[in-house]
């Protein structure tokens, strides 16, 4: 089973290879789900790392339609990745009815050529995951993110079961969103092609003084603590995939 790791440092790259990830998908602004990491972050998991890199393409949090200025920025940002040595990117772009926006994605993965594409869970957000299914695939990108559109993959295992089923081997179904090594199992009986991971942990904050009355965070972690990917919960769920009766 093909394993991606989401992490948003160097220290949690290096982890993830540790572990024994299949790849990591490399991302900033964690506080927002996930935008495009920096051309620094991206350069350094490069030169750390020997497993393979996916760098997240999205400009901002929030929705998942884009601005001409917004898709002007992506078309950059994924210039900046392939010269860094990305092996793929990682992207979603949906129409304001909740359908996928074939043309502008298609135009992003025609851009990123030869590198592959993951569409990411902005494909949660469709109408319609049967029919949104269809448009991805006819973008030309090559691996679908999703929890079948739940809060949690496990909650969705029914979408994901019947997405596989309707893919048939024409684009690879990675599960992700609350996957660990007590569910991964089910994904397997499932039939999806690939799992998603943080596997993380918060750690607390190097800082001894801390100013008690002003605070520069606007969602969880906040200043005083920070999230990184735990070596013990991603190589449990590499031990789980391995264990008999999975």
């Amino acid at each position: 089973m093909f394993v991606e790791v989401c992490v948003y440092s160097l220290e949690s790259c290096q982890t993830a290879q540790r572990a024994g990830a299949s790849r990591v998908e490399l991302c900033g602004g964690m506080g927002e789900g996930g935008t495009t990491p920096s051309a620094g972050l991206i350069q350094q998991a490069r030169q750390h790392l020997s497993i393979p890199i996916h760098v997240m393409i999205r400009p901002r949090g929030g929705d998942f339609h884009y601005s001409e200025t917004e898709l002007t920025v992506m078309k950059a940002d994924i210039e900046v990745a392939k010269t860094l040595g990305a092996d793929g990117l990682v992207f979603g772009i949906l129409n304001t009815d909740g359908t996928v926006n074939e043309p502008q994605t298609k135009e992003l993965v025609d851009l990123a050529n030869p590198l592959p594409v993951t569409f990411h869970r902005a494909f949660d957000m469709t109408r319609n995951p049967l029919e949104a299914l269809e448009a991805v695939i006819r973008t030309g990108a090559t691996c679908i993110l999703t929890s079948g559109q739940h809060q949690t993959a496990e909650q969705g295992l029914p979408v994901l079961r019947h997405l596989t089923g309707r893919a048939a081997g024409r684009i690879t179904i990675m599960a992700g969103a609350g996957v660990n090594a007590h569910n991964a199992g089910q994904f397997i009986k499932a039939g999806v092609d690939a799992l998603h991971l943080s596997g993380s942990q918060k750690e607390d904050s190097w800082m001894t003084y801390r100013q008690p009355a002003v605070s520069m965070a606007s969602s969880i972690p906040g200043e005083y603590e920070y999230v990184e990917a735990s070596e013990a919960k991603i190589k449990s769920l590499l031990l789980s995939l391995s264990m008999p009766n999975q």
